[in-house]
Formats: structure tokens, C-alpha cells, sequence
């Protein structure tokens, strides 16, 4: 009898290999043409809230209120599981579609599509996370951060050899025209283990420890 399969991990990641001529004009200025997108990602990916009073006057009643809203949902899904076992849904679209949106402007910087990200449309890239709905381990999201730190050294070289392997595309880029594809395939790996992470230990959105491999 065969051992059976284990499911496959909850979060699926995975970016269209671009088998066709890349720009290589807007491929050269990469580090430029992406400050516009990096602007607009950031000031919905800057979380953090504002005090400020609402009504009254100096002799009047003041009544303060928090305002200002953005960034990855942590700890507002951390109490909901862990007084609830809950993860309300909108939040959950939320964290997915702002990591699809700041995935898409990744894997532009590191020319993996000449396509300007949208803000809205997927693209090349596809990010997926299964709902838990009730199934999350009340405890356990209080110190996933920590379990999680093997990975964070791991992905520390990872992100190197990345690094790496960006520069020599783009020099690839700009003579051939074309992303190596093994080179391709090792970017995309890396950004799947760093979205399985981010998935575990931050947006909260599955208990299942993530794997240690580049391969989905």
C-alpha cells in the first residue's frame, strides 16, 4: 500500500514565464520606472493609525477617535483567532490582496514581466490562499513569528543568490532580450518560500509549518 500524498501547502504562488522578447529599454531603467508604483504601494502598505479630536472647542467636549488605516492586518486577526478561532473574511481578502499587489510590483522590479503592475488585475503573477475559516489553532498564532526563524535565516541567502541572479538577468535582458529561464525559476522559487512565511508567521493564514523547498 502506497503511502498517500500530503495536501498541497495552502498557499499556492506562482508567476507566467515571459516566453516572448522582454523590453529592454524600460528593462534598463527598471530602478527608475518602479519609484511611481513603490510610492503607491507604500502609502496603503504603511500601517499605523493617527490620533485626532472629532467636535468640541475650547470650551466644549472633544472626542478623540483613531483614524488613518493600511499595511498588512496582524494583530487584529491574532485576537480574533485567539478569542474566536475566527478570521473574518474581508480581512482575509484584504492581507491576500494587498500581498498579490505587492507581489506584482516584485516581480516587475525583478524583471520578471515588462508589464506596469496594476493595481487590481493579477497579471502574471497568481497568489492564492485557502480560507481556514475555523480551523486555526487558537494558540498557535502568538508565536508563529518565533517558529518561524529558521526560515528567516534560510531566506536571508536565498535573497542573495536572488540578488544575484537579478543582475545577471538583467544584463541577459538587455543583449538577448529573454529571462534565463533557470535563473527565472530560482527568483520565483524564492518568492514562493518568502510568501509561504509570510502566510505562516504574518498574515496568520494557515497553521501548517512551511517547507523548506523552492518547488510549489
Amino acid at each position: 500500500m502506497q503511502p498517500t500524498a500530503p495536501p498541497p501547502y495552502p498557499v499556492n504562488f506562482s508567476v507566467a514565464y515571459p516566453d516572448r522578447p522582454l523590453n529592454r529599454l524600460t528593462s534598463f531603467f527598471r530602478l527608475f520606472m518602479i519609484i511611481p508604483i513603490v510610492i503607491l504601494l507604500g502609502t496603503v502598505y504603511s500601517g499605523g493609525s493617527d490620533w485626532g479630536q472629532w467636535g468640541g472647542d475650547d470650551g466644549g467636549n472633544a472626542e478623540n477617535v483613531v483614524y488613518g488605516f493600511g499595511g498588512v492586518l496582524f494583530f487584529g486577526p491574532l485576537l480574533m483567532i485567539l478569542f474566536r478561532k475566527k478570521y473574518p473574511r474581508w480581512w482575509f481578502d484584504w492581507n491576500l490582496e494587498l500581498q498579490r499587489f505587492a507581489n506584482r510590483v516584485t516581480v516587475y522590479f525583478v524583471l520578471m514581466d515588462d508589464r506596469y503592475p496594476a493595481t487590481d488585475d493579477q497579471q502574471s503573477v497568481r497568489l492564492d490562499y485557502l480560507y481556514p475559516g475555523g480551523t486555526l489553532n487558537r494558540f498557535l498564532p502568538i508565536v508563529k513569528w518565533l517558529l518561524a526563524i529558521p526560515h528567516y535565516v534560510v531566506l536571508f541567502f536565498l535573497h542573495i543568490g536572488a540578488v544575484v541572479a537579478v543582475v545577471v538577468t538583467w544584463f541577459a535582458i538587455l543583449f538577448t532580450g529573454r529571462y534565463p529561464r533557470a535563473l527565472f525559476d530560482y527568483v520565483e522559487g524564492v518568492l514562493r518560500w518568502q510568501n509561504r512565511v509570510t502566510a505562516y508567521a504574518f498574515t496568520l493564514v494557515t497553521d501548517r509549518y512551511p517547507p523548506f523547498r523552492l518547488a510549489p
